[in-house]
C-alpha cells in the first residue's frame, strides 16, 4: 500500500486522466496524502502548451525530485519532450498516462482499462471521448504526445456518461484534443450521434458541455450538430472553435484544416439556429509569418463574430515542430498585437455581459466560489455568481432561476428569483 501525491497541470483532459489514475490507485488500496514530503511516490501530470509552461514544469519537477522518494512524470510534456527532463538531470520515470498506476510501487496497481470508474470533480464529470487528433498543425507539440485520434464506440461513451450521472455528476464535460473528429478513425464523424444519445438515453437532471472542436473537423457536420443543440436543453449552447487567425495565409502556414470562410459559416449557422449561445475561440498572435495586414484581418474577424470567450496566446516556438524552424517575430511586436487584441476582447465580453443585466436565466450551480458564493452556468455556459448562497439554500448541483443584477466584465452576478 503506497502513499501518493499527485499534481495536475493544463486542460480538462489532463484532469480527467489524473482522476482516472487516482481511481485505479484507490481501487488497489493506495491512498493520497497532502504533500510530496509525506508520499512514497509523487505523480506530476504535465502540460506543454507554451514555452513559459515548459519552464514551470521543469522547475516544479526539480522541486518534487527533492521532496519525495520516487517521482513519476506523465502528461503532454512528458510524452512529447521527455528528454527535457533527462537533460535537466531530473531523476524520474517518464510514463504514458495508462502506465502510471502499474508503475506505482513496483507494479502493484493495475492499469485502468476501458471500463474505468466515472471521473468526478465535485458535481462535474469529465468525459474524454477520444484521445489524439487528425490535424498536423505546424506549431503544435501536443500531437507528439497524443498521436492520431483513437475513438471508443458511441455505446461505450454513452455508458461512461451514464455512469457519471449515476455517480452524482450534474455537469458532463465532453473533452478531447479535438472533439469534432470523434469517430474519424472509424471512417465516420459521430459527435452529433453521441451528444444526441447522451441527452436522449440518460435519465436525470444534468447539463452537457462540449469541449474544443477544431473548425476543420466541425464544418462537415455543423448543420447536423446545431440541430442536436437546438433539440436538447441538456446541452449548453456553447461551442469552442479555435480559429487561431483571421488570415487564410497564416492559417495555411499553420497547416490548419480550415480557412476563415468555413469558420464564419459555422458561426453563422449557430447564429441562425440558436437564439442565445456562446462562441468561444482562440487566437495565436505573432505567428512567424504574420504580417501587420494579417493581424488586421484577425482583428476584423474578431469584431465580426464577437466571441464571448477568447483565449489569446502569443506564439512561442515548440521544439521539434516545423514552426520552430521559422524566423520569428520580435517580442515587442507580439506584445503589442496581444495587447491590442486583449483590449478588444475585454470590450466585446463586457458588452455581452452588460446585455444580460435585467434578464432572468435558468442556471445550474457548479462549484463553490469565494466566500459564501456559488459559481453557476446559464443556458449558454456564461458564468453567473450567486452571492450569500447559504441564505438562499443554494449549493453545487442545484438548478434555479436568477435575475442578472450586474457584471464584472467576464462574469455576471445574479439573485435567485
Amino acid at each position: 500500500m503506497a502513499r501518493y501525491h499527485i499534481e495536475t497541470y493544463g486542460c480538462t483532459s489532463n484532469r480527467g486522466e489524473s482522476r482516472a489514475i487516482e481511481s485505479a490507485l484507490r481501487d488497489a488500496g493506495h491512498y493520497r496524502v497532502d504533500g510530496p514530503e509525506e508520499a512514497d511516490v509523487a505523480i506530476m501530470n504535465t502540460c506543454t502548451v507554451v514555452e513559459k509552461t515548459e519552464r514551470n514544469m521543469l522547475r516544479r519537477a526539480k522541486e518534487l525530485e527533492e521532496e519525495t522518494a520516487d517521482l513519476i512524470i506523465t502528461g503532454c510534456m512528458a510524452l512529447a519532450q521527455g528528454e527535457e527532463f533527462r537533460e535537466e538531470d531530473v531523476d524520474a520515470q517518464i510514463l504514458h498516462w495508462d502506465d502510471v498506476p502499474t508503475a506505482v510501487t513496483n507494479g502493484e496497481c493495475p492499469t485502468p482499462g476501458p471500463g474505468v470508474e466515472p471521473v468526478l470533480d465535485g458535481v462535474v464529470g469529465i468525459l474524454p471521448i477520444a484521445r489524439g487528433c487528425m490535424s498536423n498543425c505546424s506549431y503544435c507539440i501536443t500531437k507528439f504526445a497524443t498521436g492520431r485520434v483513437d475513438s471508443p464506440s458511441v455505446e461505450e461513451n454513452v455508458e461512461k456518461a451514464r455512469a457519471l450521472v449515476h455517480a452524482g455528476a450534474k455537469e458532463i464535460r465532453i473533452t478531447g484534443q479535438d472533439t469534432g473528429v470523434y469517430g474519424w478513425d472509424d471512417g465516420d464523424r459521430k459527435l452529433p450521434e453521441l451528444l444526441d444519445r447522451i441527452c436522449s438515453e440518460i435519465d436525470g437532471d444534468f447539463r452537457v458541455r462540449l469541449g474544443m472542436a477544431n473548425p476543420g473537423g466541425i464544418h462537415g457536420i455543423h448543420e447536423e450538430l446545431v440541430e442536436v443543440f437546438a433539440e436538447h436543453e441538456e446541452l449548453y449552447n456553447f461551442i469552442h472553435l479555435p480559429v487561431q487567425s483571421g488570415s487564410d495565409t497564416v492559417l495555411e502556414d499553420m497547416r490548419r484544416q480550415h480557412r476563415v470562410e468555413k469558420f464564419v459559416e459555422i458561426v453563422e449557422t449557430f447564429d441562425r439556429e440558436l437564439e442565445y449561445w456562446t462562441l468561444s475561440t482562440d487566437f495565436i498572435v505573432g505567428f512567424p509569418t504574420e504580417t501587420d495586414a494579417d493581424h488586421a484581418q484577425s482583428m476584423a474577424l474578431f469584431k465580426e463574430v464577437r466571441p464571448e470567450k477568447v483565449n489569446i496566446t502569443r506564439f512561442s516556438k515548440r521544439p521539434g515542430t516545423d514552426a520552430a524552424e521559422m524566423k520569428g517575430l520580435g517580442g515587442t511586436v507580439k506584445k503589442e498585437r496581444s495587447k491590442e487584441m486583449s483590449e478588444l476582447k475585454m470590450d466585446v465580453v463586457a458588452e455581452a455581459y452588460e446585455e444580460m443585466v435585467g434578464e432572468t436565466h435558468r442556471v445550474m450551480a457548479v462549484e463553490e466560489g469565494t466566500g459564501d458564493s456559488v459559481k453557476c452556468r446559464d443556458e449558454a455556459y456564461r458564468q453567473i455568481i450567486v452571492q450569500n448562497a447559504s441564505d438562499h439554500g443554494v449549493e453545487p448541483g442545484d438548478f434555479l432561476d436568477v435575475e442578472v443584477t450586474s457584471h464584472q466584465t467576464v462574469y455576471a452576478f445574479g439573485d435567485p428569483v
